[in-house]
């Protein structure tokens, strides 16, 4: 039996059929096209699946499409805003954070999340806020550095 949803991703109202067993991430993925996003391990292990909910990064892989109709749901695409890619995607570029990639959107989506809400992260709290994305290429020293930049950049322009 499908179901008729309206989701709010990437602050854009989209009305779509799921089943009642389908996951965000399938959805998201298959039904929207919205393939940033990423199929990972479908266990909730390796966080290349992560969106925001409500400004929280989630497992898309575990969450069922159902369960989050009306929500704010932002995706990689929605980081960016009006075609100019987000200060942290610049800095994971600039750094060389990103190898292969795989990890990169969900590790993006986290970070971005922890940085919405503190806006100047220690590299403690950088590393405990992106532990469930795993990223097997580049040791995780470059994408701590670039959100740890960020963070600066953001905390120089909130004092100045």
């Amino acid at each position: 039996m499908n179901l008729l949803v309206t989701l709010n991703i990437n602050g854009e109202p989209v009305q779509t059929l799921t089943l009642p067993q389908e996951t965000l991430l399938e959805t998201v993925r298959e039904r929207l096209g919205l393939i940033g996003t990423k199929h990972g391990c479908e266990l909730g292990e390796c966080g290349a699946c992560t969106v925001m909910i409500d400004g929280k990064p989630i497992l898309s892989c575990l969450t069922l499409t159902a369960a989050v109709q009306g929500r704010a749901i932002v995706t990689i695409e929605g980081i960016a805003v009006n075609g100019q890619i987000d200060p942290l995607q610049a800095a994971i570029a600039d750094q060389g954070a990103a190898q292969c990639g795989y990890c990169i959107p969900g590790m993006v989506v986290t970070a971005k999340a922890l940085l919405n809400e503190n806006p100047n992260p220690t590299r403690e709290e950088i590393r405990e806020a992106i532990a469930g994305n795993i990223c097997r290429c580049t040791g995780y020293v470059q994408i701590v550095d670039a959100i740890a930049l960020v963070g600066a950049q953001q905390s120089e322009r909130q004092s100045a």
